[in-house]
Order: C-alpha cells, then sequence, then structure tokens
C-alpha cells in the first residue's frame, strides 16, 4: 500500500459518514452511508430502504468522505473508487460500526453492508493560510494537492 493511500485511509478513519455514489437506470445519485476500514477494505452500511444498495453491489462505486463540517483549518477530503459487494459483517466489523440510527426518512432502520476494494484512491488537501481571519470559513487562499492511486 503506497503512502497515499496509506494516508487516505488514515483521513477516513477519522470521520464516520460519507457519500456512496453511483448511477441507477443511467441517472447518477450520491446516498449517506456509514464506513469502517478493515484489511484495507472499505466496508459500509446504508439503509435498505432506500434501495440504492441494490444499484451499488456489483456496480462500479465511488465513496468520499471529507473533514468539511469540523471547522479545522485544513480542510481535506478522500474518494476511493471500486466496485462494491454485498457482505454478511463479521461480529467484529459489526461492533466498529456501533448502532445505527432507530429511524431513516421515518421508517425503522435495516442495514445493509458492502464492501468496497478500492482500485482509485484520491486524497485533496486543501490548506488555507494564516492570513485568513477567523470565523471566514470557505475563503481564504487555498491550494490543493491530488494523490491518485491506480491500482494494477
Amino acid at each position: 500500500m503506497s503512502t497515499d493511500d496509506l494516508r487516505a485511509i488514515d483521513l477516513l478513519g477519522r470521520v464516520r459518514y460519507g457519500r456512496v455514489a453511483t448511477s441507477m437506470r443511467a441517472m447518477p445519485f450520491v446516498a449517506p452511508a456509514r464506513h469502517i476500514v478493515k484489511d484495507e477494505i472499505v466496508v459500509l452500511r446504508m439503509h435498505r430502504g432506500m434501495g440504492y444498495h441494490r444499484a451499488c453491489s456489483g456496480s462500479v462505486v465511488a465513496y468520499g468522505a471529507d473533514n468539511f463540517h469540523t471547522g479545522e483549518p485544513d480542510l481535506w477530503s478522500v474518494q476511493f473508487t471500486g466496485t462494491a459487494s454485498m457482505i454478511r459483517p463479521t461480529t467484529d466489523e459489526l461492533a466498529l460500526f456501533g448502532p445505527g440510527p432507530r429511524q431513516v426518512d421515518g421508517e425503522p432502520f435495516e442495514p445493509v453492508y458492502m464492501s468496497l476494494t478500492p482500485q482509485f484512491v484520491t486524497v485533496h488537501v486543501l490548506e488555507y493560510g494564516t492570513e485568513q481571519p477567523a470565523g471566514l470559513s470557505g475563503s481564504g487562499s487555498m491550494s490543493g494537492r491530488r494523490h491518485d492511486r491506480h491500482a494494477a
């Protein structure tokens, strides 16, 4: 695993939720998901009631997460792209996920799980200079770095 891959996994481990994206009937969609990383595989938990897992299973998906909501001065986002597969999580994986929400969109939460073995990993870092006055999030100078890893 490359240094950039390890950095992306480290960053992903700092947040609990992200967004999975793929297409359903040729229309793109983005849906929330909870994630864990286990043995270089991203494991996702989604609500079955949304039905998005059917479009994801066996398809190429992108899964992204970021720290944009944290108020930290330097912002990052990571994206993992690969094929998703439905799985039955182990007891250890279930423990890592922790409890799910009671309801999603007014329905009782019913989890489904998918694994994503990343084939492409991207890290973007937005570094704000010290000249940015406090409280002005979203403005000021920013620079980004992109790190792509393509698996063979």
